[in-house]
């Protein structure tokens, strides 16, 4: 198995390498955000999709028309069969796979990126674990000078070093700090821009100017692994906080007379939600009770570490110790979870199948809702090209899925076929 992967990975990291060219899709089921469109089609000139449409109406007119516009050869015309049709996945909260984290250079972030990759999650945003601030500030630098060569790697996201001692969870207490002025602009200048998103307690002493810092800086923060009151939470979302980090998991919980900060990310249309869907850090009718309470603002996450994909055994998260059993990983210490075995796949597939959230939300749970969270939903110098649907103008990053199983079958990143 670990011989196939080192196979695999080299061969998406040269794909990127490769020139891109024309195709297209038909026959598909097309779902994104918009809703769902039966016998679909897709035509890409390799970069960004150029038109779509439903076969019934206009195939051999628009499709066939659109094809030859962009000069798509009869060996890239790919008959879908009836597939799902979707776009490319889109998780902002991941910290690895395939036994290897974010955190272990550039051969370990290619080998996790390969593993997410394989199962349709066409771009992300690399989570790095709690460590000392000179190992973070050199991880960082590494994605940095990654993203040029991989449009896959939408940069950074710290979930550490400014987190709550009492919602640590798995991230080690002897790095946790309050985010003083000095620290902050240590991360901003090692970052040079590539960090996208920071996870910070609001309660912490100097929290609440540490997210104003950071927004300003053009980075989003997130509301996480903290012990908020609603009140500081929000004075977190109104500082630039944008996102909630992985709701219901480190935080304190809905409280009739002590709300805390879930309501306060749950009542303010600026913040999306990100939410665990693995039916083990969140069960399944608070799942779905999510869906309700902030619909369209709900981003799948997978809180993924190196285990993912991979058997039962040991692993490391950071320097610290994790057994997984059952796909469920927990710290050797003393037993905490330590992120999860989840893929994007997974996420979307059990919420259609197993919770009857509709396809569209579900979709949309895993591509536009975690692109618009950075802005990746418009033109931008990051992505090239918006991500997220299936629509004219948008990057070539395109799913085919089992109509059954809704597994990942075929997949296009950034144009570029990859699976």
């Amino acid at each position: 198995m670990q011989a196939d992967r080192v196979r695999e990975t080299e061969r998406i990291n040269d794909a990127f390498l490769e020139e891109v060219v024309p195709f297209a899709v038909h026959g598909a089921t097309i779902v994104d955000a918009r809703g769902m469109t039966k016998n679909g089609w897709l035509v890409s000139d390799g970069r960004s999709i150029v038109e779509t449409g439903c076969a019934e109406t206009d195939f051999e007119t628009d499709f066939e028309t659109a094809c030859r516009l962009v000069h798509v050869e009869q060996d890239h015309i790919v008959n879908a069969n009836g597939m799902v049709m979707t776009p490319g996945y889109v998780d902002i909260h991941s910290h690895g796979a395939w036994g290897s984290s974010f955190d272990d250079g550039e051969k370990g972030i290619t080998t996790a990126r390969a593993g997410h990759m394989a199962h349709g999650t066409t771009r992300q945003v690399l989570s790095l674990i709690t460590n000392p601030i000179d190992v973070i500030c050199g991880n960082l630098k590494t994605v940095h000078d990654m993203m040029p060569d991989r449009p896959d790697i939408l940069g950074a996201h710290l979930e550490g070093l400014f987190l709550a001692m009492s919602r640590k969870g798995a991230h080690d207490p002897n790095c946790l700090v309050d985010p003083t002025p000095d620290l902050v602009s240590r991360m901003l200048d090692a970052a040079d821009g590539c960090l996208r998103q920071i996870t910070i307690a609001p309660e912490l002493p100097h929290g609440i100017d540490a997210i104003r810092r950071f927004f300003l800086a053009g980075v989003v923060p997130a509301v996480g692994h903290c012990d908020a009151d609603y009140q500081t939470a929000r004075k977190g979302f109104d500082a630039g906080a944008g996102i909630m980090t992985h709701m219901f998991n480190a935080m304190n919980g809905l409280h009739h007379r002590d709300p805390g900060p879930i309501p306060a990310a749950v009542e303010d249309p600026r913040v999306t939600i990100e939410l665990i869907n693995d039916g083990f850090h969140v069960q399944d009718p608070m799942v779905k009770l999510g869906f309700g309470l902030a619909p369209h603002r709900i981003a799948f996450v997978t809180d993924a570490m190196a285990a993912t994909d991979c058997p039962d055994g040991h692993y490391l998260l950071g320097a610290l110790d994790v057994d997984v059993r059952d796909g469920h990983a927990r710290l050797a210490s003393n037993g905490a979870i330590a992120g999860s075995t989840l893929l994007l796949e997974k996420a979307v597939s059990r919420a259609v199948l197993e919770l009857g959230i509709s396809p569209v939300d579900a979709v949309e749970a895993a591509t536009l809702t975690p692109a618009r969270a950075f802005g990746f939903d418009r033109r931008n110098d990051v992505t090239g090209f918006p991500i997220g649907l299936l629509a004219p103008g948008f990057a070539a990053d395109v799913l085919l899925l089992d109509q059954e199983t809704w597994t990942v079958r075929r997949v296009w990143c950034n144009g570029h076929p990859v699976r």
